[in-house]
């Protein structure tokens, strides 16, 4: 447990500091490529929907089972080998989960672009980090496409995988890392993967049903220490109200605390791959969303992961005197 708290807290501080650089090696990438590899062997266009279903199925086994073998192998091989290794390993396996410096980083790029009133550029920074059409969105649409995706993923980028690895260590990290990216990959609910990637969707709603409901509540909790700019009431209110308007049980419970603290109204709306898809509304429309509210959800994204991690450190200093 106490190298466990040090690799644990040092790896949200590499996090924090360095982010995820571009030429830097990433774990995440190979387990992409094994569900695109897996896909390309287990999906069949000619395959009914039952065994559509059951392939998915089988992905979803699969990706588990190795993202499980190889990271458990990793991380008993280093601390067998000596601790100090063990120690070094572990952080960087964190450090390698979380994603708070690179939300933000991707997201004020976002900012950046509309700050220099670059319309087209800001366009296609937002389409980097958001699965909708983003060629037709103007400036409200492109910092409100922004800020949700700050929001949402403040629990399944950064909450959900620090508590699981808070929980059970960068091996469990590693495995709701693989599930979240299953998810992204094949958990749309579109012709190709509606059957194939229903399992992958599914887990990942299970998964990520308590972290997005303690995430929110860590929102709510900040908003009293970060200026008038947010309102912790409000952001109360507003999750209470609008935290199931989203077709999955748990995007719009961060999504509603971020519109509630910020007094702006965000989803309504979207067109994906051409189509319109009509969503409800999160939160009141108080004030004109800005895109100063990018760098606000940021705000809001840092200090609840510190609460967060906090939290997890202090539970886990208790374990180890008891």
């Amino acid at each position: 447990m106490k190298y466990h708290m040090i690799a644990f807290g040092l790896g949200f501080l590499l996090d924090l500091l360095l982010g995820d650089p571009y030429w830097l090696f990433h774990p995440i990438r190979l387990i992409g490529s094994l569900i695109a590899f897996l896909e390309k062997k287990l999906r069949k266009e000619k395959d009914d929907t039952a065994k559509q279903f059951q392939m998915g199925i089988l992905l979803v086994v699969l990706v588990l089972i190795t993202t499980l073998i190889v990271a458990l192998a990793i991380l008993v091989g280093a601390y067998w080998f000596h601790p100090i290794a063990g120690i070094v390993v572990e952080t960087v396996m964190t450090y390698q989960i979380l994603a708070t410096k690179c939300l933000k980083v991707e997201s004020m790029k976002v900012y950046a672009k509309l700050k220099e009133q670059d319309l087209e550029g800001a366009r296609k920074a937002v389409s980097m980090i958001v699965g909708r059409d983003t060629e037709c969105l103007d400036e409200t649409g492109v910092a409100k496409a922004a800020i949700e995706t700050v929001a949402e993923n403040t629990s399944d980028g950064v909450i959900a995988p620090m508590i699981y690895t808070a929980i059970g260590g960068p091996v469990l990290g590693f495995v709701y890392k693989a599930v979240n990216t299953m998810d992204s990959m094949i958990g749309y609910k579109n012709d190709r993967y509606l059957y194939f990637g229903r399992a992958a969707a599914k887990l990942d709603d299970v998964c990520n049903y308590l972290p997005a409901r303690i995430s929110a509540y860590f929102m709510i909790f900040v908003c009293t220490f970060l200026g008038k700019a947010f309102d912790g009431r409000h952001a109360a209110f507003i999750y209470k109200r609008d935290r199931y308007h989203h077709a999955s049980p748990n995007s719009a419970q961060t999504e509603a605390v971020c519109a509630g603290a910020l007094s702006i109204q965000l989803a309504g709306d979207a067109s994906y791959f051409g189509k319109v898809v009509k969503k409800p509304f999160i939160g009141d429309a108080v004030r004109k969303v800005e895109f100063e509210d990018i760098k606000r959800a940021n705000r809001l994204l840092y200090a609840t992961a510190i609460a967060c991690e906090a939290v997890c450190l202090g539970v886990m200093a208790l374990f180890l005197v008891l």
